[in-house]
C-alpha cells in the first residue's frame, strides 16, 4: 500500500492529475503568500519572553502609554561644536518632529551637553506590529526634517529607537536580494552537478513552488490560528526551504537516474526510485520538521515562533519533492537529462572520488575515526571562548550605522544611560519606598516622580550605564531584588535592559531544556527508521561533535577574525537545532542505502557501496544547504550573519568529514553490530563480500 501511495506520482495518468493538482495549489496560495508581511509582528511581544518579569512590566507600562514606543536620540553634531544657531534649529526640528507620524508622546529637548559641543532630543517612537520596519519609515520622515537647512549640521538617530530603524533598514533593503541570492546559489550548484541546461529548472521551479505555498499556509495561520511570525522566521523560512527542499530533490534525482538504467520504462524507474528514497527523504524531512516543532516549547517568543513557522516550510517542500517533483520528471523523460542521459541497460558511472576515499578509509578504519573525533573535539573546546551573552549595541551590525556613529558621539558628551530608562511598576501605595530603594542602587543616576494611575504608579529611571551593557543589566538585576524586598515580587521592574537580561535568561533555560528533547526525539526517529539501537547512538554521537566543532571554530572566528562583540542569547539553540536535524539528514541519506546494500553484500561492503552511491548526491547537498545559510552573510545583522556562518560551516563539516570520514569508518569497524538488535546483526544476515572489496574486511 505505502509502496503504491508513493508511486503515485510516477502514473502514466496520475503524473498530470498532480501537476494539474499542484497548478491549483500555487494559484490559490500566491495571492496568500505575497500576504505575508501583512501578519508580521514585529513589535517587543513578539521577541519577549512571555513569563518574564519585563514582559509582565510591558503590558502593565500600556496604562501609561509607553510600552509600544521605543526613545529615540537625535544626536547634533558639529566639527568643533555646536553653535547658536545649531540649538535654534535643533529647537525647530523638536517641533516638527511631532508631526511626523509615529512620533507619540512628548518631545523632549533640545539640551546642550555639558561641554556645549553637542545637542540632543529624545523623540518616542512607536513601534506598533510592524515594529522595525514602522520605526525605519519614522526615522525617514526625522531625516528628511533633520537634513533641511542643515548648514554642515550633522544629525543622528540613535538610543533603541535608532537602533530599531537601522535594522528595519536592512531587513527591508535585503528583503528581496536574499530570495534572489538563494536561488542563485542554487541555480549555480544544480548547473554544476547535473552538467545539463535542463535538468535544473525543474527542481529550482519546485522549490519556488514550496516556497510560495508554506508562505501561504503560514499567513493563514499566523492570521486565524495566532501564529506569531516576525521578520527575521520569515527570512529563515526562505533559506531553510531552499536548501533542504533542494537537498532532497538531489537525492531522488540521483536515484531516478540508477533506476533509468534498470528499467526501460521511465514511469516504472521513478516508482522504483520513489520506493527506494522516498523513506529517507521523508524520515530526514520528518527529522528536521519535529525538531524545529521543538523550538515552540521555548520560553523565548521569538524562537517559539521561528520553530513551527521553518516547519511548515520543511513539510511543504517534502511534499512538493515527493509529489510536484516526480511528476515533472516523468513528464519530461529521459531527454530532461541532456546531454548525459542515462540509458537503459548502461552501467552505472562509478564515483571515483568517493570509491577511492572508501578504499582509503577501509585500511585502518578504527585509527581513523577515534582521530577524526578527537580533532572535532578538540575544535569543540573553543564554545568555551563563545560570547552568547548578548551584542553590544554599537557591534549589532556588521558595518557602522548612523545609530552607531550616534551612539560613539552621544557617550562623548553626554551621560550613556539618557534615552533609555528602566521603569518600575508598583501599586501607588508603594511608590515612595520604591523610589527610596531604587535611588540607592548603585548604578542609579536618579528616579521621576511616580505617575499614577488607578492605583496603579509608573517609576521613571535612569542608569549610568549604556543599554544593554554589563553594567545596566547588573542595575537590573540589583533594583529588582530591592524593589522586591521592599515591595514585594508583583512589583515589576521593565524596560530596554531589562528586556535583554530576560531575553538572556529565557534563552539560557531554552537551551537546557530543549537541546535533550531534541537528541531524543532524533534517536527515537532513526531507530524506527533503522531498526536498530546501536547505529542511531552512534550516528547522534557524530552530530552532536561535529556541532560543537562547528560552534567551537565559529566562536573563534567571531572573536578573531571577524571581532565580533558578542553573540545573541539565542544562538547555540539555533545552531544545534538546525545542525542535528540537518546533519542527520545526510546520515540518514547514506546509512539506509548501507542498511539497503547490506542484506545482499554485508555491512562491511555495504558501507563502501554507500559511500560511492551516495558520495557524488550528498556532496552537492551539502554545498546547497551551506550555500543557502552563508546567504544570510548578506544581512548586515550580526547575529543574522553569526548563525549564517556557523550553520554553513557545520554543514560542511557534516558533509565532507563527518557522513564521508567518521561514519563510514564506524560502520567499517563495528560492522553488523550496528544493527543490533535487528535480523541484519545475525551471523545469517552477513553474505560473502566481493573480491574488489575484500579491503573491507581487514
Amino acid at each position: 500500500m505505502a509502496r503504491r501511495l508513493l508511486a503515485w506520482p510516477a502514473g502514466r495518468k496520475s503524473k498530470w492529475i498532480v501537476l494539474v493538482l499542484w497548478i491549483i495549489l500555487l494559484a490559490v496560495s500566491a495571492p496568500l503568500a505575497g500576504k505575508l508581511s501583512e501578519v508580521q509582528k514585529n513589535d517587543l511581544s513578539a521577541w519577549l519572553p512571555g513569563d518574564a518579569e519585563s514582559a509582565k512590566a510591558f503590558d502593565a507600562a500600556k496604562e501609561f502609554g509607553t510600552s509600544d514606543a521605543l526613545p529615540a536620540i537625535v544626536v547634533y553634531d558639529r566639527e568643533g561644536g555646536a553653535l547658536d544657531t545649531d540649538f535654534v534649529k535643533a529647537t525647530a526640528d523638536a517641533a516638527a518632529f511631532t508631526n511626523v507620524e509615529g512620533v507619540v508622546g512628548d518631545v523632549v529637548g533640545p539640551q546642550r551637553s555639558k561641554d556645549g559641543k553637542s545637542i540632543q532630543t529624545i523623540v518616542n517612537i512607536s513601534l506598533g506590529d510592524a515594529g522595525w520596519q514602522s520605526v525605519a519609515e519614522t526615522y525617514d520622515g526625522m531625516k528628511v526634517i533633520t537634513e533641511e537647512n542643515s548648514n554642515g549640521l550633522n544629525a543622528y538617530v540613535t538610543g533603541p529607537g535608532g537602533y530599531a530603524a537601522d535594522s528595519g533598514a536592512m531587513f527591508s533593503s535585503t528583503s528581496g536580494i536574499l530570495g534572489i541570492l538563494t536561488a542563485l546559489v542554487v541555480l549555480v550548484i544544480l548547473l554544476l552537478t547535473y552538467r545539463s541546461p535542463v535538468l535544473w529548472f525543474l527542481p529550482l521551479v519546485t522549490v519556488i513552488g514550496a516556497v510560495s505555498v508554506a508562505e501561504a499556509i503560514i499567513y493563514a495561520l499566523a492570521k486565524y490560528a495566532d501564529l506569531t511570525v516576525n521578520i527575521q522566521s520569515a527570512f529563515i523560512l526562505i533559506v531553510l526551504v531552499f536548501g533542504a527542499s533542494t537537498d532532497y530533490a538531489l537525492l531522488l534525482v540521483a536515484r531516478y537516474r540508477e533506476e533509468l538504467r534498470r528499467h526501460e520504462d521511465h514511469h516504472e524507474a521513478m516508482a522504483e526510485a520513489l520506493h527506494r528514497s522516498g523513506p529517507a527523504i521523508i524520515a530526514s524531512a520528518s527529522t528536521v520538521g519535529i525538531s524545529l516543532l521543538l523550538l515552540a516549547l521555548a520560553n523565548l517568543n521569538s524562537t517559539s515562533g521561528l520553530g513551527p513557522v521553518c516547519a511548515v516550510g520543511i513539510f511543504v517542500g517534502l511534499l512538493a519533492m515527493i509529489t510536484l517533483m516526480p511528476a515533472l520528471l516523468v513528464i519530461c523523460g529521459r531527454r530532461v537529462f541532456w546531454p548525459r542521459r542515462p540509458e537503459f541497460g548502461s552501467e552505472q558511472p562509478a564515483d571515483g572520488i568517493w570509491d577511492r576515499v572508501g578504499r582509503a578509509i577501509a585500511i585502518r578504519p578504527r585509527t581513523i575515526w577515534i582521530a577524526t573525533v578527537a580533532i572535532l573535539a578538540l575544535l569543540s573546546v573553543g564554545i568555551l571562548g563563545l560570547k552568547a551573552e548578548g551584542v553590544p549595541n554599537q557591534q549589532q551590525f556588521t558595518t557602522v550605522t548612523q545609530s552607531v556613529e550616534g551612539e560613539r558621539i552621544h557617550t562623548e558628551h553626554f551621560d550613556p544611560g539618557v534615552g533609555d530608562p528602566a521603569y518600575v511598576i508598583s501599586s501607588a501605595e508603594n511608590a515612595t519606598i520604591v523610589r527610596s530603594v531604587v535611588d540607592r542602587v548603585p548604578g542609579v543616576v536618579h528616579t521621576d516622580a511616580a505617575q499614577i494611575k488607578d492605583g496603579t504608579a509608573f517609576t521613571l529611571v535612569q542608569l549610568s550605564g549604556a543599554p544593554n551593557s554589563d553594567e545596566a543589566m547588573a542595575a537590573i538585576g540589583a533594583i529588582r531584588d530591592a524593589v522586591h524586598l521592599a515591595a514585594g515580587d508583583e512589583t515589576l521592574v521593565g524596560g530596554g535592559s531589562a528586556l535583554t537580561l530576560d531575553m538572556q535568561d529565557a534563552a539560557a533555560r531554552d537551551t537546557r531544556t530543549i537541546i535533550p528533547i531534541v537528541l531524543l526525539v532524533v534517536l527515537v526517529i532513526l531507530g524506527l527508521l533503522l531498526r536498530a539501537i546501536v547505529a542511531p547512538i552512534l550516528l547522534v554521537a557524530t552530530v552532536i561533535v561535529s556541532f560543537g566543532a562547528a560552534l567551537g571554530i565559529s566562536s573563534l572566528v567571531f572573536n578573531h577574525i571577524f571581532h565580533f562583540g558578542g553573540a545573541d542569547p539565542a544562538l547555540p539553540l539555533w545552531t544545534f537545532v538546525f545542525l542535528v536535524a540537518l546533519g542527520v539528514d545526510y546520515n540518514i541519506f547514506l546509512v539506509t542505502r548501507v542498511r539497503e546494500e547490506t542484506p545482499k553484500y554485508g555491512t562491511r561492503v555495504a558501507a563502501l557501496r554507500g559511500l560511492s552511491s551516495t558520495g557524488g548526491v550528498i556532496t552537492s547537498a551539502g554545498l546547497v544547504l551551506a550555500g543557502t545559510f552563508a546567504v544570510l552573510g548578506s544581512i548586515q545583522i550580526v547575529f543574522v550573519a553569526e548563525m549564517g556562518f556557523a550553520v554553513a560551516l557545520g554543514v560542511l563539516i557534516d558533509t565532507f568529514i563527518v557522513r564521508s570520514v567518521v561514519v563510514t569508518a564506524l560502520t567499517l569497524d563495528v560492522g553488523k553490530k550496528m544493527w543490533w538488535p535487528s535480523k541484519l546483526e545475525s551471523p545469517a544476515a552477513e553474505h560473502p563480500i566481493e573480491p574488489d572489496l575484500a579491503v573491507a574486511e581487514k
